[in-house]
């Protein structure tokens, strides 16, 4: 899967890589170059007493080693740009793939990890990637030239790397076989550390609220410390081979020195070759040591490959149109036909056979019990989900045919949980409608009840809103979200339980105001609260997801037992009926 992403993802950077490559064979090249130069220097130069030779060989090895640090810092050049812009064509990936997810894909990965998957998992790659620019090129072509120039200065000597080779060879592969699954393990338990620390910053009023202010310190304890306590073993069992590689260099170079010596007393070699052959073994290890650190973090870098791959090979369930409709005629009519929705998997539907009409100038109401389906129903319209069976229609045109852009222009949708972004009350407003004036924003605030908590605000329209919009009520951010709505002036309204953290006197003031804004538009509310509904031109009863009765509030009285049993759960309602 690596192999894949990365074959993939690299292909635009062919010209760079390919300057890459060849600056890291022009620095392997001059990094072994140096140390024959430095035997003959010692050989035919100092031992022979020849100072004008040492001269020009020491000219010589000077250039090398220009050259050697030219190529390297050409080599980190394009390797780290190479890096770096890989990361931010899989992170834009991630993104963009994540913007065509549905509410179930999104339910399917969790947001605790998504966001691992596009910040942590794509760092792990780009490093790799960087450290594999510095060395799959310089790492094999200096051991490999490192064992040919050993060969060609001493027959001899070279034998000890018949021993070498192949023992670090062993302990590296030993080890990596090992790494591999729990490199998994971390990155699954770094998604959990993730998702709990989320929950417990979303949630610290609730938990405040409950005194549970102990228990979730050792609930993130016990997760922050598995978490530690599997790095330390893949820690130690990676650190375990730097020792290894240590011992055996070392018990190397002594080999090599004591075999040396005599040959050098015999007069087979001089000083020069055994100081040149020592050199050559230590770059030979350095390489396999380099290619080792590689493949330490390969096994993690594997596995983070397979999980944004994951990513990006999952379709949406909500896919864009082939052949998208990009104008219609300006109506406001929402019509649903026999629409049905199920999740995958699930034995029973949410929502079956539903049948709705809704034209501009009217008002259509929701309401059921919890878990009826009604805010499903809503989300059909805007294609959070994706019926199953049946149409969902505005203006005539099935809403799988709409290009998403006219789609998310003719609907506006308030969910039943508002969601503002960090920035200002004026670029929360212009979400939807970048060009609206400043006159317009402050008549959408007028229109939601917004307008008089926003003026006692410091910066009133440039007054800062926090993510989340933590630092307002959430009555203040529901009628922000209405306003919002409102700015964007679409054909049909979505009103999902918005009026729910309203006062009475609030939403009836609303309500009102809504009536003679949204006079042309098509309207459908969902709300548990019949005093919202009550006047609504046609109400529709949901139980179980299905349409059990359809009517006036006073028609439902007469007709709906079950309409009349919300009716007199809420006192204020029973007392007036």
């Amino acid at each position: 899967m690596l192999r894949k992403l990365l074959t993939t993802r690299l292909a635009p950077y062919k010209r760079p890589l390919a300057l890459l490559v060849l600056l890291q064979i022009l620095q392997s090249c001059a990094v072994l170059c140096l140390p024959a130069l430095n035997a003959a220097v010692i050989d035919d130069g100092v031992v022979a007493g020849d100072d004008g030779r040492v001269l020009v060989l020491g000219t010589v090895m000077v250039g090398t080693t220009l050259v050697q640090i030219a190529s390297s810092i050409g080599a980190v050049h394009y390797g780290a740009r190479t890096a770096a812009g890989l990361g931010h064509d899989l992170r834009a990936a991630l993104f963009h793939q994540v913007q065509s997810f549905s509410a179930r894909e999104i339910r399917r990965f969790g947001t605790a990890s998504l966001v691992t998957r596009t910040t942590n998992d794509v760092q792990q790659i780009q490093t790799l990637v960087l450290s594999s620019f510095t060395l799959v090129i310089s790492a094999p072509l200096t051991c490999v030239g490192g064992i040919v120039m050993a060969l060609s200065l001493d027959a001899g000597l070279s034998a000890v790397l018949i021993v070498v080779v192949p023992v670090l060879a062993l302990s590296v592969g030993l080890v990596v076989r090992r790494l591999t699954p729990l490199f998994r393990s971390m990155q699954e338990r770094l998604d959990t550390v993730n998702r709990v620390l989320r929950e417990q910053i979303t949630g610290i009023r609730v938990i405040r609220a409950f005194v549970k202010d102990d228990y979730e310190r050792a609930r993130f304890r016990r997760t922050n410390t598995s978490l530690r306590d599997l790095s330390l073993r893949t820690g130690l069992l990676g650190a375990l081979m730097f020792p290894l590689v240590m011992t055996v260099v070392n018990v190397s170079s002594v080999a090599v020195v004591w075999a040396g010596a005599h040959r050098i007393a015999d007069g087979e070699i001089g000083v020069g070759v055994l100081t040149a052959f020592l050199t050559y073994l230590m770059q030979i290890v350095m390489a396999v040591m380099m290619a080792m650190s590689l493949f330490v973090m390969m096994p993690r870098a594997a596995v983070c490959a397979e999980r944004v791959q994951e990513v990006l090979d999952t379709r949406g369930s909500v896919p864009p149109p082939s052949h998208p409709v990009r104008q219609m005629r300006r109506q406001g009519i929402l019509e649903i036909r026999a629409a049905s929705f199920r999740h995958p998997g699930a034995e029973e539907p949410v929502l079956s056979d539903i049948a709705l009409t809704t034209r501009p100038g009217e008002t259509t109401a929701v309401i059921g019990s919890t878990g009826s389906g009604k805010s499903t129903l809503l989300h059909l319209v805007p294609r959070l989900f994706d019926v199953t069976e049946g149409q969902v229609l505005v203006n005539g045109v099935d809403v799988r045919s709409l290009d998403p852009a006219l789609l998310a222009r003719t609907v506006g949708l308030v969910p039943q949980h508002p969601h503002l972004f960090s920035g200002t009350v004026a670029t929360n407003l212009r979400f939807g409608a970048p060009e609206a004036t400043d006159e317009e924003l402050w008549h959408a605030l007028g229109v939601a009840q917004a307008r008089d908590f926003v003026l006692r605000l410091d910066q009133g329209l440039d007054a800062p809103v926090t993510q989340g919009g933590t630092n307002l009520s959430g009555g203040q951010r529901q009628r922000l979200a209405i306003a919002r709505a409102l700015v964007q002036r679409p054909q049909i309204y979505l009103f999902d339980d918005a009026f729910s953290a309203l006062d009475h006197a609030t939403d009836a003031a609303l309500r009102a105001a809504l009536a003679k804004e949204t006079g042309g538009a098509a309207v459908v509310i969902v709300a548990q609260r019949v005093s919202t509904i009550r006047d609504a031109d046609r109400i529709v009863v949901l139980d179980r997801g299905r349409v059990i009765s359809a009517g006036t509030h006073h028609e439902l009285m007469e007709s709906s037992d079950t309409y009349r049993e919300i009716v007199f759960s809420q006192p204020a309602e029973a007392e007036a009926a």
